[in-house]
């Protein structure tokens, strides 16, 4: 008897899922395109136009980033349409703080097994966040590689493409001594420390994403997918209008170790630690793990997603508009 062959289905790729999964997502994937986009999804590339005359000396600036190990939170909350949110905004944070704002996006999902299902949920997060900032998802790749991930588990990435006119770059090239830092607030962890957030609470306090926690209002699972903001909305108003020097967006290495990157050489950060009142889940996970207040800073936001730097005459104006917005800054130290 012949031996029967084996095909791509039984070494564990299904190309129908995949192309199951892109049904499912195209017609909210094209209500984020604008007249900029000149190619439908399924081509081996996006098409994107720039506006003839609408820039003078155009800069391209481009990002590319994921959310960590809080993807090990959505699989245990079985939630999946928060993350392609965060990667979003993080990605628009992360060029938005150099004066750019964003272009297009593209995205690249890699699973063990394609759920068409979950793939429709992580790109509607997506969505969300491309159309509140007025962001193009021209393009991505679901990749199914079977015996690479585990069960049940994907990885997503996000490169964003974004643009500035030269001359309104913010670079921190004029921050001076004696500038002053305005901090706005965090929406939890966002996508940083994750790692150290998981093993306080899920390894040493043993507890379940569905257990509620009264300090936080809600449940762990909860607290821990709240969305990453994006800052865009309520500060792209105010590069035109008010003179500011520099932007840190709080990842990874706290408000320290980001907002240094755009300090001049000579200059460094007098942070006013008390200024602000730190977020439940983090005074939490400081108090379950007894992390050393130096890894907590290092760590974690603290509760500040986005410092802005600014002179001293500029911060009362500054404050107004952004409090007129509904916002709560906080005055968190100065340059020296």
């Amino acid at each position: 008897m012949k031996a029967k062959g084996i095909r791509y289905k039984d070494a564990g790729v299904d190309i129908a899922s995949g192309e199951k999964a892109v049904d499912r997502i195209k017609k909210m994937v094209r209500s984020t395109f604008d007249s900029n986009v000149l190619t439908d999804l399924g081509k081996f590339g996006g098409f994107f136009a720039l506006k003839s005359g609408e820039y003078r000396e155009p800069v391209l600036v481009s990002s590319v980033d994921g959310v960590g190990t809080k993807l090990k939170v959505a699989f245990l909350a079985d939630k999946h349409d928060t993350i392609g949110e965060d990667l979003v905004n993080h990605c628009i944070n992360d060029i938005f703080v150099g004066g750019a704002r964003p272009l297009f996006f593209l995205d690249y999902i890699a699973t063990s097994k394609i759920r068409p299902a979950v793939i429709e949920e992580i790109l509607r997060g997506m969505v969300r966040g491309c159309r509140n900032a007025g962001c193009a998802l021209i393009g991505g790749e679901m990749a199914e590689m079977p015996g690479f991930y585990a069960k049940g588990e994907y990885d997503v990435a996000g490169m964003i493409v974004g643009i500035v006119e030269k001359s309104r770059i913010i670079d921190g090239s004029s921050i001076r001594k004696g500038d002053v830092l305005i901090g706005l607030p965090s929406n939890g962890l966002h996508t940083n420390g994750y790692s150290l957030a998981r093993k306080v609470f899920f390894d040493v306090a043993k507890w379940s994403v569905k257990r509620r926690i009264p300090e936080f209002g809600c449940t762990l699972g909860e607290e821990l997918l709240r969305v990453h903001r994006c800052y865009l909305p309520v500060l792209d108003p105010l590069l035109s209008k008010h003179r500011i020097k520099g932007l840190s967006h709080i990842t990874g290495g706290g408000i320290v170790g980001n907002t240094r990157r755009i300090l001049p050489r000579g200059r460094s950060l007098s942070i006013q630690w008390k200024a602000w009142t730190i977020p439940p889940v983090f005074r939490m996970i400081q108090k379950l793990g007894r992390v050393p207040d130096s890894d907590m800073r290092k760590t974690f936001n603290l509760g500040i997603g986005l410092v802005l730097i600014t002179d001293t005459d500029s911060v009362d104006p500054i404050l107004a508009v952004l409090k007129a917005k509904r916002e709560s800054p906080s005055v968190i130290g100065r340059v020296v």
